[in-house]
């Protein structure tokens, strides 16, 4: 073969490649694009792109389900509190209750914030136990005439299986450092020394949940305990108990600011449960489509651990 064929050939190989690279970088120039273009159609179509607001308004915080911990929920009630166009904050109700740990950082995150400015619950459907601790840390308590309100305790949850394990012949052991390290056993029934050692507990937390009933309603430790012994209420019963202080929702909770703290008409923007950046829609709708797709089913469960003050815990 002579030099000039050997030399086209490696031409023509070359040339090649820089077909393919510039053929390869076509296509990711066009996927990039219509990735933008997918993004910014989705994001029309799901109400835009947030901007940050700017103008005097009401804050509102949804408390829904069960109640834990949250650092995330802390940052948001600090923020409240120091954010000087937010004029009044509605904390909305529709909770069993849950920890007591979750339901004592509540009380605390916004008796800090009641410091700096009017807050308001208002209780929808649901208002029990750990919900109800945080509803009286506000300002005023609203709530519907037969909203489920009160119950006032808590509780200590303990499945005995000992009879199961007996039944088929399987036994559970353990080393511990205490007679009462990890109890009470699942294998076995409650001793009495771990039942009073549970009690203590219980009557603990319960004791401060009842001092501060009494403090911020206003009524004799006697009067809470007559209350204390776990009962729900309506609204309307709740209201003659002192428990709440008015009958109505959201719209009478505005009139109450409007009235007593002389906020006029402003808008209400919901702070948490955080809003869903474009992202996380864009990915929670195509992780949707995909899961329906392939026929799976996502749930989401909150399991509570420990001790609690919820109403009618699942079985």
């Amino acid at each position: 073969m002579s030099i000039n064929s050997e030399t086209e050939q490696v031409d023509q190989i070359m040339s090649q490649r820089k077909l393919r690279k510039s053929r390869r970088n076509w296509r990711y120039v066009a996927f990039a694009a219509i990735a933008i273009a997918i993004v910014a159609v989705l994001g029309k179509a799901l109400g835009g792109f947030s901007e940050p607001i700017k103008q005097e308004h009401i804050a509102r915080v949804v408390i829904d389900g069960a109640i834990g911990t949250d650092p995330l929920r802390r940052e948001v009630f600090k923020n409240l509190a120091e954010a000087e166009d937010v004029k009044a904050v509605i904390i909305q109700i529709n909770s069993p209750g849950g920890s007591t740990a979750g339901g004592e950082e509540l009380y605390e995150d916004i008796g800090r914030l009641r410091a700096q400015k009017p807050t308001v619950a208002v209780i929808n459907e649901l208002g029990a136990s750990a919900a109800y601790m945080t509803a009286i840390s506000t300002d005023r308590i609203f709530a519907r005439r037969l909203s489920i309100v009160g119950s006032i305790g808590v509780l200590y949850m303990h499945l005995d299986a000992s009879k199961l394990f007996e039944t088929v012949g399987l036994d559970y052991d353990k080393v511990a450092t205490g007679p009462l390290k990890a109890e009470p056993d699942i294998d076995e029934a409650m001793t009495p020394n771990v039942r009073q050692s549970l009690q203590e507990l219980v009557d603990d937390s319960y004791d401060w949940f009842v001092d501060i009933v009494a403090e911020r309603r206003e009524l004799d430790r006697s009067t809470v305990l007559t209350l204390a012994d776990g009962r729900v209420l309506t609204g309307r019963q709740a209201l003659e108990a002192k428990l709440i202080d008015q009958i109505g929702g959201e719209i009478e909770a505005l009139a109450w600011l409007k009235e007593m703290h002389e906020i006029e008409d402003l808008d209400v923007n919901t702070y948490f449960p955080l809003p869903e950046s474009e992202w996380d829609r864009v990915q929670n709708l195509i992780g949707g489509i995909a899961a329906k797709a392939m026929g799976d089913s996502l749930k989401s469960v909150t399991a509570l651990d420990g001790l609690v003050s919820v109403w009618q815990p699942s079985k």
